[in-house]
């Protein structure tokens, strides 16, 4: 298949993907909606974990960190000056940012831009580190991250957090980064770069050995990931509409951890699909701790019931599919093709 071709039938999905969005924003409820933005955001964030865990092989646990930093930016420059003023009773807000109002993308953005700076910073010198010490500081940047947010009242409202955020995430936005975060990793890892943090995943000191710049690669990845983890933070904390420090706790790096492991680590579509289950499952098996009936049997109301239920169903996964739900299979217009062309030869042999 052609690469025009392959750019016309994406260009095609984009836009059926648009009349799809413009349809779940008119005719579908806001619960619906609340788990589908989830999804979204997941998939920005799971997407960019994969990128420095699964593809460049570094085992970071400081995805709260970049978020909290992305939702704190993007909240307080979203924020109109009267909310701020009402937000803010323990001190007030510093100046400038007390006077502030930035359109929302460009909140955003800066959101990415300050958890990417941020990555620089903290990647320089924690990357010369491997494996579970490279997790430990990694996770020890995060709480960093999160008990800072918590005693700088002046800029962060403290342990208070911030309300009134408003609430400009929906399908389009979120949707819209997902997609934006999906195309610049594919094209990274498509290039020659990623072909040099595939190697440093395989064997760092062959991909040395190669002419491979171990530092300059690592931090590019870390950096790149944080920028887009920065900017999920922003969309999740519009989208609540409300955040404080314990909402960037290191259970939040620990649920984008598990999408990127129930994806499959290195492949872009697992991730998308497990962002999307993810919340699907949690949000739907609810009414287990409501108690239920199956035939004649009924059960009494558990309070975490369903936390246990999902955790089963991660187990499962896990134990049969270690390679995650695709493995290393990715979507390609080729390979979507091939794949009804032999389910077709099957059906003509049958008959």
């Amino acid at each position: 298949m052609s690469k025009n071709k392959e750019r016309l039938l994406s260009l095609i999905a984009l836009v059926v993907l648009a009349f799809a969005i413009n349809f779940a924003e008119k005719n579908l409820d806001n619960y619906t909606l609340r788990i589908l933005n989830l999804g979204a955001i997941y998939t920005t964030l799971g997407v960019s974990l994969n990128l420095i865990f699964g593809f460049t092989g570094q085992f970071s646990l400081g995805h709260a960190g970049f978020m909290a930093i992305g939702a704190y930016t993007t909240s307080l420059f979203i924020m109109p000056p009267m909310y701020k003023e009402m937000s803010f009773i323990i001190e007030p807000l510093i100046w400038p940012l007390s006077v502030i109002q930035l359109p929302f993308v460009v909140a955003l953005l800066l959101g990415g831009v300050l958890a990417a700076v941020a990555a620089i910073i903290i990647g320089l010198p924690v990357l010369r580190l491997r494996g579970d010490y490279l997790g430990i500081a990694t996770l020890g940047f995060a709480e960093i991250i999160r008990v800072v947010s918590n005693n700088i009242p002046q800029v962060t409202n403290g342990a208070l957090g911030l309300k009134g955020i408003p609430g400009y995430s929906n399908l389009w936005w979120t949707v819209g980064f997902a997609v934006l975060t999906i195309f610049v990793i594919k094209r990274l890892i498509a290039s020659s770069y990623g072909r040099a943090l595939m190697a440093i995943r395989e064997n760092e000191i062959a991909a040395e050995a190669m002419g491979v710049n171990l530092t300059y690669h690592k931090v590019m990845s870390f950096t790149v990931s944080a920028f887009f983890a920065g900017i999920g933070g922003g969309l999740l904390a519009s989208l609540l509409t409300t955040i404080d420090p314990r909402a960037f706790m290191f259970v939040m790096t620990f649920n984008v951890l598990i999408v990127v492991v129930i994806g499959g680590l290195g492949s872009i579509t697992g991730t998308v699909m497990a962002a999307f289950l993810f919340n699907f499952f949690l949000e739907y098996l609810r009414p287990l701790e409501q108690g239920f009936n199956i035939g004649p049997l009924a059960f009494p109301e558990i309070p975490g019931l369903r936390m246990v239920t999902f955790s089963l169903l991660l187990l499962i996964v896990i134990i049969f599919k270690q390679d995650g739900l695709l493995g290393e299979i990715e979507f390609t217009w080729k390979g979507f093709f091939s794949f009804f062309d032999r389910f077709r030869s099957a059906e003509g042999g049958k008959m």
